[in-house]
């Protein structure tokens, strides 16, 4: 199709449910994606954080074709190997429960739910947080604190508490007999790159055991390795008593995972919850091939090798530029709080062959995959650092003279913080 005949596609016959760049990808390697004129954009936001070993990783292409003229799909009353093999690998990586397999991250988090009120035999409230996000479908949609995500599709489901981040007495206050969890993500994404408190988080794991409740741990995408290990929740040394993922796990297919601790885990027994194409032989296969990249690659300590780095070289900019508020972050997820609108930046950033996200309307994201290397992030800030000149320029935000060079000599100064 031509390019004209794509955008005529989508308006014709795709529902608008998305804010679409007029950017058209045709194929993708690594850390760059190829548009349909065959210009190459370094890819510093691959797809939400799904592509976390970068666009058509050699292992997982490799375990797909392996697998895809063996066995594709098989229904769930049946075994796999391929899904025994996935379900052992993660319960190695995290803690010893057993896995629920699904397809996306709402799902996994609907299913934390059901199996949350199925535990609490009539306890049902699920305490979430102000600025979470957990997904789409209504339950997830209800857990999400972000009330623009939820105008237009009440009345929402009952049964759900949200409460201030970071605040371990509104918590507290909020419980009652009905509660049976409290659901967090430790990174907020879609809410900002909000990092939680380890005091926090630790005072929630002493809160649940103390009221016997359920900790649950949205890891839907700061799993995998994003934060520089495999999942976030290490960083605080707790464990949760269900853990949600998505996103990264198939290394660019859809896949979502409830991993529940042994003693909760067969609350849900035959009949109580099914998916029809959750975990099937095809996406398992490639979910393996990611935990072997993970593991070959030496992933977790170049996430957070370059996760410090990159987080060093934006820094530096906030000392060039008064719109930078803040930086924050941990291993590759990194968000840049702006006191201007950040789609400008997104857009100059675009122009120069750099893809990046805004979320929030004021917060820069950026979260490369796994492997990015020096030269990359060295790249990628470059480009960022002449579109935030040339927004807030515009805008009436120039920057600060570095070193005594005049402003609009200052495009490629390096800082060091």
């Amino acid at each position: 199709m031509k390019k004209t005949e794509v955008f005529q596609a989508y308006q014709d016959f795709i529902m608008p449910t998305y804010t679409r760049q007029p950017l058209i990808f045709v194929k993708g390697k690594g850390m760059k994606l190829v548009d349909i004129g065959g210009r190459q954009y370094l890819d510093f936001f691959p797809g939400w954080g799904v592509s976390s070993l970068g666009h058509c990783h050699p292992d997982v292409v490799s375990a797909v074709r392996d697998q895809i003229d063996k066995l594709i799909h098989l229904p769930n009353n049946y075994l796999s190997v391929q899904q025994a093999k996935l379900a052992k690998e993660i319960i190695f990586w995290s803690f010893d429960g057993k896995v629920f397999f699904s397809n996306s991250g709402a799902e996994a988090n609907e299913a934390a739910v059901k199996l949350a009120r199925a535990y609490g035999r009539g306890r049902y409230e699920i305490i979430s947080f102000a600025n979470s996000f957990h997904g789409r479908t209504l339950a997830a949609l209800t857990m999400t604190g972000q009330s623009k995500y939820q105008e237009g599709f009440q009345p929402l489901p009952e049964g759900f508490k949200t409460v201030a981040f970071n605040d371990l007495s509104a918590v507290r206050k909020s419980i009652s007999e009905r509660t049976v969890g409290i659901i967090v993500e430790l990174i907020q994404g879609e809410g900002g790159i909000n990092i939680a408190d380890k005091d926090f988080v630790v005072g929630l794991r002493e809160l649940c055991d103390e009221k016997k409740l359920l900790l649950i741990i949205d890891e839907v995408q700061t799993g995998m390795g994003r934060t520089g290990k495999m999942f976030a929740y290490e960083h605080y040394g707790i464990s949760p008593d269900i853990l949600t993922l998505a996103k990264a796990l198939g290394g660019g297919l859809p896949i979502g995972a409830m991993v529940a601790k042994r003693e909760i885990a067969d609350t849900l027994t035959a009949g109580k919850h099914a998916t029809t194409f959750g975990g099937s032989p095809l996406v398992c296969k490639a979910a393996l091939a990611v935990f072997r990249a993970i593991q070959k690659e030496k992933l977790l300590a170049n996430a957070a090798n370059m996760g410090n780095y990159l987080k060093e070289k934006v820094s530096a900019l906030a000392k060039k530029y008064d719109s930078i508020e803040e930086v924050r972050g941990m291993g590759l997820m990194i968000g840049i709080a702006l006191t201007i609108p950040g789609k400008p930046i997104v857009e100059e950033c675009v122009k120069e062959g750099l893809l990046i996200n805004c979320t929030h309307e004021k917060v820069l994201r950026l979260m490369p995959a796994l492997q990015v290397t020096q030269k990359q992030v060295d790249k990628a800030v470059g480009i960022l650092d002449r579109a935030m000149q040339e927004a807030t320029m515009s805008q009436g935000h120039p920057p600060q003279s570095i070193g005594g060079c005049p402003p609009k000599q200052c495009g490629g100064h390096q800082v060091t913080s």
